[in-house]
C-alpha cells in the first residue's frame, strides 16, 4: 500500500500488484515514493518498456533492454551510462516499477 494513494496495491518492493491500475498519475506517485523526479527522458524509457512488454509479453534482461533501447531510440540513449543517470539504482528494475510492470526476473 502506498501512503500517497492508500488504494494502490504494491508488492513489498513497490511494484504494482495489478498492472491494469497503471496510469501516468500512478507513475508519478511511484516515482515520488522512490525519490525520482520524472523528466521527459524518464518518460521515454518508461513508455518504451511498456510497449516492449505489451509486444513481447515478457521483460528483457538488462543487456537486451539496453540493446532494444539503442535500436529504437539510438545509441545515445541505449547505453548503460545514460540509463544509470536516469535510474541510478537500476535502470531495468526502476523503469519496470514506474511503468507498472512486474519485477524483472533477473533483478534482485
Amino acid at each position: 500500500m502506498d501512503v500517497m494513494n492508500p488504494d494502490l496495491r504494491t508488492t513489498e518492493q513497490g511494484f504494482l500488484i495489478n498492472s491494469a491500475d497503471w496510469n501516468e498519475n500512478i507513475a508519478q506517485q511511484l516515482a515520488a515514493s522512490n525519490n525520482i523526479k520524472l523528466s521527459d527522458d524518464h518518460w521515454e524509457i518508461i513508455l518504451f518498456i511498456r510497449r516492449y512488454y505489451l509486444q513481447f509479453k515478457h521483460l528483457p534482461n538488462a543487456r537486451v533492454f539496453t540493446k532494444a533501447i539503442a535500436k529504437e531510440l539510438g545509441e545515445a540513449k541505449g547505453n548503460s551510462r545514460y540509463l544509470h543517470k536516469l535510474f541510478p539504482e537500476g535502470p531495468l528494475k526502476y523503469a519496470c516499477k514506474l511503468a507498472g510492470l512486474p519485477k524483472p526476473p533477473t533483478c534482485l
